[in-house]
């Protein structure tokens, strides 16, 4: 088969003007405004950035004062990490409203390593491997030329797919068998049903600050059937400045070492994605310069991370679903939200509070917001053009991988344990697979068929009509008919009235 060159050529992101102050990131808001919007980015990602330090805390056998160390240093890295995002310190940070937190990837690493050697080696292996990162960004900032839109498109996705499973765990709200309580599950439908009600009904500002309105009618709900406790509240120190090395001295353990720097690589290839797709929401310009200053500021948090006792971070997937909901698109709205967590961290009594909200009210919201990530990426993959080239099947294969380990958790049990620490995460797998499809179907094939087009491209879609052709596959078209259009019609059906003028059955170029 003979391919021609791709008409295809559309960058990974929209275009914007190169000033500065045009971008729509750059956007000034009123006070008020700014606090409201960067307190519903931290209501949406609290549970998420404190869920890591919890769980690797409990493996290692830590009180509850420990406990409380490791989620005091994790939200005060994060709004650390956050501000680097998103105001930008020396070629750090993409200046892009993009929340940094504890990241779910290195979890599953760090509570093996903390079970068998102490959490000493735990943040030894991290400042290890965050530098390893860090050297290594320039590199990942040049994939923004293997990101065309059917593969940012893809990802996104994958990424919306990707975090159900975290909104229906947190309706589940650790009930035994994973069956949700009846009251849990109706207080998430609640909660779910006043973020859609709010959002159509309020007018302006208030439909747009839904998400928040949602999560605290859902907690005043939740209130007379005693599903909110505010019991420990009170608990613990008021204000703390943290405790820089609670644990000890850094140990560092070669095998743990290899093991995080593993870890960082998934940790950039998912930053890079979040970082292009936010690009995509917003409208904004991203190139390879500023991909690598965003994955410093990513990993930043594990450079800083182990001095206040803080896991890995990165970019969180849950607060793009929340810009692509509400359209607030302004940086110094997740800066605001920056500023908080390191209040939050400052200031553990705030944290236990917000930590006072329901789960299943965090689950009934986020279903609807992380599924807005998933729509965002089928709108992208609109943008694609379809006709005549593989590009269907690098959607099809891209997203059966970033399903795979959603739908059967164990699947990659029985690999090598670093091959099946990248392929659990579903994000990863489907970006290694939209990449190398891309670039074996469209770079080096050259994109297009000049004949004989694939029985994927051939597929019928309900957009167009199809002109009837009685010729043989291969043969040339009726003189009537446009010789581009990319499918033959069923045999024996009459091509419609006015085909050889009607635009939809001229070739789209995206």
């Amino acid at each position: 088969m003979r391919f021609r060159k791709s008409a295809n050529s559309a960058s990974a992101t929209t275009d914007a003007t190169d000033n500065a102050a045009s971008r729509p990131e750059d956007e000034k808001l009123p006070p008020k405004l700014l606090l409201l919007y960067g307190l519903q980015h931290i209501l949406t990602m609290y549970a998420g950035a404190v869920a890591p330090a919890l769980v690797i805390g409990a493996a290692a056998g830590l009180d509850g004062g420990d406990l409380g160390v490791l989620v005091s240093g994790a939200l005060l890295v994060a709004g650390i990490a956050t501000l680097l995002q998103t105001i930008g310190v020396l070629r750090v940070g993409a200046q892009m409203p993009i929340v940094v937190g504890s990241s779910f990837v290195p979890v599953s690493a760090m509570t093996a390593i903390a079970t068998d050697q102490g959490m000493p080696v735990v943040f030894g292996a991290s400042l290890v491997g965050g530098v390893f990162a860090f050297l290594l960004t320039p590199f990942f900032g040049q994939l923004i030329r293997f990101f065309p839109p059917v593969v940012t498109g893809s990802l996104i996705t994958v990424i919306g797919l990707s975090l159900m499973p975290v909104a229906a765990g947190w309706v589940i709200n650790g009930a035994e068998g994973g069956v949700p309580a009846l009251g849990d599950l109706g207080l998430a439908g609640a909660t779910l049903a006043l973020v859609l009600l709010f959002s159509r009904v309020l007018p302006g500002l208030l439909s747009r600050i839904s998400i928040l309105l949602g999560l605290i009618a859902g907690t005043l709900l939740a209130i007379p059937f005693g599903k909110a406790d505010f019991s420990q509240i009170g608990a613990g120190a008021v204000f703390s400045v943290g405790s820089p090395l609670h644990f000890g001295g850094f140990q560092f353990e070669t095998a743990a070492i290899l093991t995080m720097c593993v870890v960082m690589l998934v940790v950039l290839t998912e930053g890079a994605s979040h970082i292009i797709a936010v690009g995509e929401i917003i409208g904004t310009k991203v190139d390879s310069k500023r991909i690598a200053a965003g994955l410093r500021a990513d990993v930043s948090a594990s450079i800083v991370g182990p001095i206040f006792n803080s896991t890995p971070g990165s970019s969180f997937a849950q607060n793009i679903g929340l810009i692509a909901l509400t359209r607030v698109k302004s940086r110094y709205v997740v800066a605001t939200g920056a500023g908080m967590l390191i209040v939050l961290g400052l200031f553990p009594v705030l944290g236990r509070l917000v930590a006072a909200i329901p789960m299943p009210v965090l689950g009934g919201a986020g279903l609807v917001l992380f599924g807005t990530v998933a729509a965002s990426g089928i709108r992208t993959l609109g943008k694609v053009d379809f006709d005549d080239n593989l590009n269907l099947i690098i959607v099809a294969t891209s997203l059966g991988f970033g399903i795979i380990p959603l739908a059967v958790p164990a699947f990659y049990d029985g690999f090598p344990d670093w091959l099946a620490l990248i392929l659990h995460s579903g994000i990863v797998g489907a970006a290694i697979v939209a990449i190398v499809l891309n670039i074996c179907f469209n770079i080096i094939g050259g994109g297009r068929y000049e004949e004989g087009p694939s029985v994927f491209a051939a597929a019928p879609t309900l957009d167009r009509d199809y002109p009837e052709s009685a010729a043989e596959p291969g043969s040339a078209p009726r003189e009537e008919e446009s010789p581009q259009v990319p499918v033959q019609a069923p045999s024996g059906e009459d091509a419609p009235a006015g085909a050889e003028s009607d635009d939809r059955l001229a070739p789209r170029h995206d």
